[in-house]
This record gives C-alpha cells, sequence and structure tokens, in this order.
C-alpha cells in the first residue's frame, strides 16, 4: 500500500485536500493511505525512515514559520525516498520552474487558487500514479537509469519521449510524459545505447521512434503524439520518408 503524506500550513486548505484524496482513493478502489496530514516539515521529515518504500508527497511552497520551503522540503525527501512521487500544491505558479532548478523532478504542480481545478489536478495526480505502479508491478520492463546530483532514478524506457541536449557541455535532458531531467550524458553514446527504440533525428534530438506522430516537411519538424516538436536535420530527411513516417 502507497502512504500518502500532505504538508500544507494552511489548516483550511489541508484538511480539504486530505477528505478529497480519501474520498478519491475509496472511490477508485486505490491501493494508497494518508500516512500523515502535517503543516510542519520537520514532524513529515521525522516521520520518514532512511529507505522509506516509495510514497506520495503533496507540498505546499510556502510554509510560514518553517524552517525550510516546500522545495527544501522535496530535497529533504529524496534523500530519504529516492523513488517517491512529488507533487506541490501552490498558489505561486509562476514557481513552477523552480522544481527543475532544485532537481526534484516532481510529477506535477497544481495551483490551488481555483478549488475545482486543485480537486481535478489530485484526482489525476493519483491516476497517473496508480497507473505507473501498476505497469511496474505488471511485469518485466526495460528502464533508462539516470543519476541527477545525488539520487538514482529508474525511469521506463516507454515514458520516455526523447532526450535533448541541454545547452551546457555534458548536460543532457531527458523529456518523459510526466517529467524533465538534468544529466550528465553525451547524446552520441546514448544513441548507440539505446538504437533501435530511439532515432537521432538532429545532433541535438534523440526521439523515441513510437512516439512520433508524423513530420512537417516545410518547417523540418517531427511532431510527437503529446503534441510536441522536434527539429530534424536536413540529412534525416530521406531516412524518416523511408521509415515510412507520415506527414503530421
Amino acid at each position: 500500500m502507497l502512504p500518502v503524506y500532505i504538508c500544507e500550513d494552511d489548516e483550511r486548505i489541508r484538511d480539504a485536500e486530505r477528505r478529497w484524496l480519501e474520498k478519491q482513493i475509496v472511490i477508485e478502489g486505490l491501493d494508497m493511505e494518508i500516512a500523515l496530514c502535517t503543516g510542519k516539515p520537520e514532524e513529515l521529515l521525522a516521520y520518514l525512515a532512511d529507505g522509506q518504500r516509495q510514497g506520495i508527497y503533496f507540498l505546499d511552497v510556502e510554509l510560514k514559520g518553517a524552517s525550510m520551503d516546500g522545495f527544501q522540503l522535496g530535497q529533504e525527501i529524496r534523500k530519504k525516498d529516492a523513488r517517491g512521487f512529488l507533487v506541490y500544491v501552490t498558489a505561486f505558479k509562476e514557481l513552477a520552474f523552480e522544481t527543475f532548478r532544485y532537481h526534484l523532478e516532481a510529477l506535477d504542480y497544481i495551483c490551488k487558487q481555483e478549488p475545482e481545478q486543485m480537486y481535478a489536478g489530485l484526482s489525476q495526480c493519483l491516476k497517473i500514479i496508480a497507473e505507473r505502479v501498476s505497469r511496474e508491478q505488471g511485469g518485466p520492463q526495460e528502464y533508462f537509469t539516470v543519476k541527477t546530483v545525488d539520487v538514482v532514478r529508474h525511469i521506463p524506457l516507454e515514458e520516455i519521449l526523447y532526450f535533448a541536449t541541454a545547452g551546457r557541455t555534458h548536460r543532457l535532458e531527458l523529456h518523459a510524459r510526466q517529467e524533465r531531467l538534468d544529466f550528465i550524458g553525451n547524446m552520441g553514446e546514448l544513441e548507440e545505447r539505446l538504437k533501435p527504440h530511439f532515432i537521432r533525428v538532429h545532433r541535438s534530438f534523440l526521439v523515441r521512434v513510437d512516439q512520433i506522430a508524423g513530420i512537417e516537411r516545410k518547417s523540418m519538424e517531427i511532431v510527437l503524439k503529446n503534441g510536441e516538436r522536434c527539429p530534424f536535420s536536413r540529412n534525416m530527411r530521406k531516412k524518416l520518408e523511408s521509415a515510412e513516417i507520415p506527414e503530421a
């Protein structure tokens, strides 16, 4: 059973989150339970053990009166639970990019200013987590192992959309369905390692073949199934056409 943790300094919102999550867990028959609901990050960290089994964490960013904010709390949680799911529920939508700067690999960033949007976001996160855990437990599958800072992650290959250069020497970005990770790597070595599942469409982009929906010849772009786009180089055009990838 997956433990669910809530850390929110506003008691009213904290109770609303707890009630909604408890209801969704029952309605959907999910193998989860609320393990702790608190406004104090120190209490949450004291509750967790080193090597904590995978949990779900709904965290506020601004924790008034606490010794740390939600991003710092996320970093401490990662030290204890490397595979846990971090979800930020906050009024500060403009701070979403900070989760990448802190290398937190957050699953989602939910705005709590509109209750309906908040509840919809909470429900969607539970659904995504349940599906991911079910796939992981359903049988053997291929993973891509990546180390970010002092955390080692194992990402199912089927969830990865593409890799891109990060604009800094020896830094790459992994773009998955629900997250983005920055790590040290070499695109050429990665290309050889991930053949034939991925194709080097550009010197800066390595794309999962089964995620390509089509190509746009005029703009010279790959269109992925989720709507994202990546450029492709001129010398890749014939290779893509020979692979019978349709016009987008």
